[in-house]
């Protein structure tokens, strides 16, 4: 139940749904865009921690420098992620869509150039705000293009099978270049698709109606100095003392500063942030399973590029092709996760992902030096890739459903945003116990704990 209020956030324009003939072909060719800029974004994870260990060693970077070339993409993009959603409902959803994409391409072409960690880590911010302006236009054009129920699930599993399927493939062909050339090659693979989804998006995507509104800029700027102060202060802690001012005043000063914006956000006339969407208990929850669930997954691709390829010496081509089988499994089961989801509901189905997360992690925990592939690392990437395509449809679902036109956009925009501000949280949080416990074990043990969040939440949803 949602509590209505005379002033709207956002304003989702009531865009038909896809008709048939002509508009059932153009709604599957606006499906290809979006899911063409939903994959470059999750494409661009994979692709950089292959790179990471030539990357560190040409720039001379610590773990701690490695973990904020990660992290630089993730502040901006999740801080940015509201305010760029609100900028798709004022100025125009395909516009800012396309001008995020074009941002993203831009600062990607430039990286692969970079001499020195401070650009590479501005670039990577760059890129940032480029995935905030176009992740969540690209999931709003999404809604009002399909309408909610069987169709809007086919078209957000078909999103999670093309991201799934251009990650398999990315992490090859970044493996082939690494090995064959250079890391730097690998950081243009985003390059030519941010080039044809800007291209294509004028004549597949429908402008949407401008709305009169004001930014909610106090609101964008405390919500992502926030979540920096404490990503930072977690990302400290690996080298410094818990008791060390550093760290205490970051994530202290982190929580006042998120409490503060909850507290503009219940005042301002426009928030960029609707209070009455956690109203609703199973959006609340889908909202806290979406902040839980990266932390589940990012350690590993963070870690195992690295204990392959500088503890075992594999090349980067033999580290891509060990990992695999993580989003290959994941495209499978993205398919699978439509059909189990009419038959088993979304509660279990979200439990069922979350289980085979905490599995997975607690797995990779007991992964030695001496360990084969085979034996450890190839089923703990099999249950992840299947634990996170069955986590991805349930609280996308019930964070976009029974929603006004006037709240979806809002809606999409605090998923993508918790989903983004989950995964610096759970990287620096991994890396910061991993650092204390002298090795990826720990690390690994804290993302089952994550998974663990996240079976919390979904078995705390309302029985349907």
């Amino acid at each position: 139940m949602t509590v209505q209020v005379s002033e709207p956030s956002v304003v989702v324009p009531e865009a038909p749904p896809a008709r048939l003939g002509r508009g059932r072909a153009r709604g599957a060719a606006a499906l290809g865009v979006i899911a063409g800029c939903n994959a470059m974004i999750q494409l661009d994870d994979p692709i950089v921690n292959i790179a990471l260990p030539g990357l560190r060693e040409t720039l001379g970077l610590s773990a701690m420098g490695a973990a904020w070339i990660i992290n630089a993409y993730l502040l901006t993009f999740g801080g940015l992620l509201l305010l760029g959603g609100r900028a798709g409902d004022i100025l125009g959803r395909r516009k800012v869509f396309m001008a995020g994409v074009a941002l993203f391409t831009a600062a990607a072409a430039l990286r692969g150039l970079a001499q020195s960690a401070e650009f590479l880590i501005a670039l990577r911010a760059v890129q940032g705000v480029g995935a905030a302006l176009a992740a969540p236009s690209g999931l709003a054009l999404l809604l009002s293009t399909f309408t909610e129920g069987a169709a809007r699930k086919r078209a957000i599993a078909v999103c999670t099978m093309v991201g799934a399927v251009s990650t398999a493939g990315g992490l090859l062909l970044a493996g082939t270049l690494t090995s064959l050339s250079s890391w730097r090659w690998v950081l243009f693979l985003d390059v030519p698709l941010g080039l044809a989804i800007v291209l294509l998006a004028p004549f597949v995507l429908d402008e949407t109606p401008r709305h009169r509104g004001r930014f909610d800029l106090p609101g964008a700027l405390l919500s992502m100095l926030g979540a920096a102060l404490l990503v930072y202060g977690l990302a400290q802690a690996s080298e410094r003392e818990w008791s060390d001012p550093v760290v205490v005043g970051c994530v202290l000063g982190g929580a006042v500063t998120l409490t503060v914006f909850a507290a503009v956000e219940r005042r301002a006339q426009q928030p960029i942030v609707a209070p009455r969407l956690f109203a609703d208990r199973d959006r609340l929850l889908a909202y806290l399973g979406t902040l839980a669930v990266p932390g589940a997954l990012i350690g590993t691709y963070f870690f195992l590029s690295q204990y392959f390829q500088q503890q075992h010496g594999w090349s980067a081509l033999a580290t891509a092709w060990a990992l695999l089988p993580l989003p290959v499994t994941m495209a499978v089961a993205a398919v699978a996760a439509l059909r189990l989801e009419r038959h088993v509901g979304t509660r279990w189905l979200w439990a069922t992902g979350a289980a085979l997360l905490v599995t997975g992690n607690l797995w990779l925990s007991t992964l030695a030096a001496g360990d084969g592939y085979p034996g450890t690392v190839l089923p703990a990437l099999v249950l992840l890739g299947a634990g996170m395509a069955f986590c991805v449809l349930p609280p996308t679902v019930l964070a976009t459903s029974g929603l006004r036109g006037d709240e979806a956009g809002t809606a999409s925009s605090v998923l993508n945003s918790l989903q983004s501000v989950g995964g610096s949280i759970g990287l620096a949080t991994l890396v910061m116990v991993s650092s204390h416990t002298g090795g990826m074990t720990g690390g690994f043990a804290t993302g089952a704990a994550f998974a663990g969040c996240a079976l919390l939440a979904a078995l705390l949803l309302r029985r349907r």
